[in-house]
């Protein structure tokens, strides 16, 4: 993933219902976005799990301060785990973004290398974006108080979720 992250040359497709990356995963995204590759991050607008959410929410500042974008899609609950970078590499499967299923849990992953399947699959991202709404740095700061304590106690158990 860092790999990938850090020779990107335009843009970073990012789908997954839990996003909870380490330090040096939000550095590579946060990195690749200041060099001007497009990073779209596609998340559930309403997760399943209501802990991950709160300390995601509690962590969204970090990839939103640097020219990330984060968008929420609509309707029912998406658990599909997709990355596409410049419409050439793919990193699909089990693994959800955070530490717990990067390093612990036994996750099943692809990497393909193929132009035509980046392509649709970019698309197919592309085409959810469209349907989803935006989140903005300006939306997460403005959380009330007792919902950013909540969410930032939440965040605090990301190791463990």
């Amino acid at each position: 993933l860092l790999g990938a992250l850090s020779v990107a040359k335009r843009r970073i497709r990012i789908m997954t219902p839990y996003f909870l990356p380490d330090r040096s995963l939000i550095n590579a995204l946060n990195l690749a976005a200041l060099r001007g590759v497009e990073v779209d991050i596609l998340l559930p607008a309403h997760n399943n799990l209501p802990f991950v959410h709160w300390a995601m929410m509690g962590q969204l500042w970090q990839v939103l301060g640097h020219g990330c974008r984060v968008w929420f899609s609509t309707g029912a609950f998406d658990h599909s785990k997709l990355m596409v970078v410049d419409e050439t590499w793919v990193f699909l499967g089990s693994a959800n973004w955070d530490p717990r299923s990067l390093r612990l849990n036994f996750e099943g992953n692809l990497e393909c290398y193929d132009s035509r399947l980046a392509v649709a699959l970019d698309e197919l991202v592309a085409a959810r974006i469209r349907m989803a709404r935006p989140c903005s740095l300006a939306e997460v700061d403005a959380r009330s108080l007792p919902i950013k304590l909540r969410d930032g106690i939440a965040r605090l158990f990301t190791p463990f979720l």
